[in-house]
């Protein structure tokens, strides 16, 4: 992934996990909205995959990110209605994939988590720490390039936000999933392969965890 525009020059690798941190309001969630396609940018281009963001229509954006991008947000966004299993596989189904193949890839999801037997359950049911794990099979279902997540672990306790840091760590590490995570938390930036500093809009500097 590659972003170049005024200020900001920035390149993910395919594999690597990057924490963007940085104070309240110096535009990391705007960051990750024009990375991902959310929020169009008035100059300079995001690639991912070779692909440009900037030379589609929002209709193809919208595809591509269904087809190829996976979200995590703070507050989980799932449907209240729906199981978890059927949250899972709500990507896959909006992007044509049969129920029966999304059904089965949503259960494999939920098991790459440590959620197994868990399927069945609305997210009222879930503790904080299982609905974000929900959200990240979510956001692992369709096998996307890029997960973007913004706060992830921003409304869990230490424990389980812990927990979470942990599963993305793994998860990138086991099956090289690319994370691209906006937070606060000091937690995942020492987890993290690369810490983006940004300030006043501007990325500021990279620090390499240990």
């Amino acid at each position: 992934m590659h972003l170049h525009a005024a200020g900001v020059d920035l390149t993910i690798k395919r594999g690597e996990m990057v924490a963007i941190m940085g104070p309240s309001g110096c535009g990391k969630t705007t960051l990750l909205n024009c990375l991902s396609g959310l929020d169009e940018i008035d100059e300079g281009n995001v690639e991912i995959e070779g692909v440009s963001l900037k030379a589609m229509s929002d209709a193809e954006r919208t595809r591509y990110r269904a087809r190829r991008m996976g979200f995590v947000f703070q507050f989980y966004n799932l449907l209240g209605v729906l199981t978890s299993v059927e949250n899972v596989e709500m990507p896959l189904l909006l992007a044509g994939v049969a129920a029966k193949e999304a059904r089965a890839r949503a259960g494999r999801a939920l098991e790459m988590v440590g959620l197994p037997g868990r399927e069945d359950q609305l997210p009222a049911s879930l503790s904080g720490g299982e609905r974000q794990r929900v959200t990240i099979a979510r956001a692992l279902v369709n096998e996307p390039a890029i997960v973007w997540a913004d706060e992830p672990t921003g409304d869990l306790d230490s424990k389980k936000a812990e927990e979470i840091v942990n599963l993305m760590r793994r998860l990138n590490r086991e099956n090289q999933i690319t994370f691209a995570i906006v937070t606060h938390d000091i937690g995942i930036g020492c987890r993290a392969d690369r810490i983006v500093r940004m300030a006043d809009g501007q990325i500021v500097g990279e620090e390499y965890p240990a």
